[in-house]
């Protein structure tokens, strides 16, 4: 294919296509960040100033410092995932290098996997990733795909291969707001009242530490006996349990001693002994290294993760209170505390967060509180006037 020199740009040309019609294409040589040699190009414009906008865009992008951007401008979806996979699989635990490949396999890239990553825009990502996975998934397992995508897309970010990530501001129709997602402590108050009228001791005993500590469903199943200290009050944290096994917590704010109330240390102890009675039966005894929740029906093993999937909502429903999911004791425990005005700090060392994670999560609670604070400052001040500032400023 012959090009011929445009006389607007010495890097800009135009030639005739097997169909004998006229387009254009430019040829930028640059240097990279290691000083290498390298020429972006591109063709198939069909006039001469289409193509010398492009070209005038790369090389105001390389002036702005962004070379990968241009470098990378091709690269595919597909060859993004595979990149970010490998370069981060050790900074994951097993788990979740499981559920990323599966998503990557499965589900991004047989849908996305042939669009170039910095070209895929907003309108084409709903259209045939979200939509698509919609017709086959529940939403709030898209949600989960879409969040595993966002944080890829994050990576390329963070690495300067694209400017931004587009894909923040979409929400999933049919997923439950997760500022909902939480009782009140009447009405958390009325739901204990019925698990412990209807649930078995096993399952009573863990929605109750769950719903009085704010651990993670996990952090519960892989709680030992040891673990429990019932002369100082507290319970350590120390490992999670789930289907793929026992192992470390998820991060290291998750370890941590979480003093508990005289209310819950009495069930732990009532469901003890019926653990030592239960175990008995089957001429076993209990040591400080058994996990504290087991099956009565299994000969004592401990309970399986799926515990308590299908109960909630029978619960709320029963309580005739706001349907939650197993995660909402969780973020119940932390909106009540909010809400008693506990600092942020101890918030988030009780549940094993960051405090800015507590903040981003339960944003909406804390705006509550900022409008309180607003009309008690606006009291207080009335307060004041009624007998007078006095002394003046």
């Amino acid at each position: 294919m012959k090009l011929n020199k445009s006389k607007k740009d010495n890097e800009l040309f135009y030639y005739f296509n097997a169909k004998k019609e006229k387009r254009w294409c430019y040829r930028h040589r640059y240097y990279d960040a290691l000083g290498k040699r390298k020429e972006k190009s591109k063709q198939g414009f069909k006039t001469e100033n289409e193509a010398y906008r492009a070209l005038l865009e790369v090389k105001a992008s390389l002036l702005n410092g962004e070379a990968k951007q241009i470098e990378y401008s091709n690269l595919t979806v597909s060859e993004w995932l595979d990149i970010w996979y490998e370069t981060h699989l050790n900074d994951w635990k097993i788990s979740t290098q499981v559920q990323r490949s599966n998503a990557i396999k499965y589900q991004m890239k047989p849908l996305l996997g042939k669009y170039k990553l910095a070209q895929l825009d907003k309108t084409t990502y709903k259209r045939v990733f979200i939509n698509e996975l919609l017709k086959t998934y529940k939403p709030k397992s898209v949600e989960l795909f879409h969040r595993l995508f966002k944080a890829a897309v994050n990576a390329a970010v963070d690495d300067e291969i694209i400017p931004r990530n587009r894909f923040t501001r979409i929400t999933i129709p049919g997923v439950k707001d997760s500022a909902d997602n939480f009782l009140t402590a009447s009405e958390l108050n009325r739901f204990l009242s019925v698990a412990e009228r209807i649930e078995n001791i096993t399952n009573y005993s863990l929605i109750l530490l769950l719903s009085y500590t704010g651990m993670r469903k996990g952090e519960a199943l892989g709680l030992k006996w040891g673990d429990l200290n019932l002369n100082d009050k507290t319970i350590k944290i120390e490992r999670t349990r789930d289907t793929r096994g026992v192992r470390s917590p998820k991060t290291k704010n998750s370890y941590r001693t979480i003093p508990v109330d005289d209310l819950l240390i009495d069930q732990l102890k009532t469901y003890k002994f019926w653990c030592k009675q239960t175990l008995l039966g089957f001429g076993k005894h209990i040591s400080d290294d058994d996990f504290i929740f087991i099956d009565e029906k299994t000969t004592g093993q401990p309970v399986k993760y799926h515990i308590l999937k299908h109960n909630i909502d029978k619960l709320t429903k029963k309580a005739e209170c706001n349907p939650i999911t197993l995660n909402g004791l969780r973020h119940t425990h932390a909106t009540i505390l909010i809400g008693r005005r506990i600092p942020v700090k101890v918030i988030a060392k009780r549940l094993g967060n960051t405090p800015q994670m507590i903040l981003n999560i339960y944003g909406h609670s804390f705006k509550d509180l900022e409008e309180e604070a607003v009309e008690a400052f606006g009291e207080a001040l009335k307060a004041a006037a009624g007998g007078g500032f006095g002394g003046g400023f």
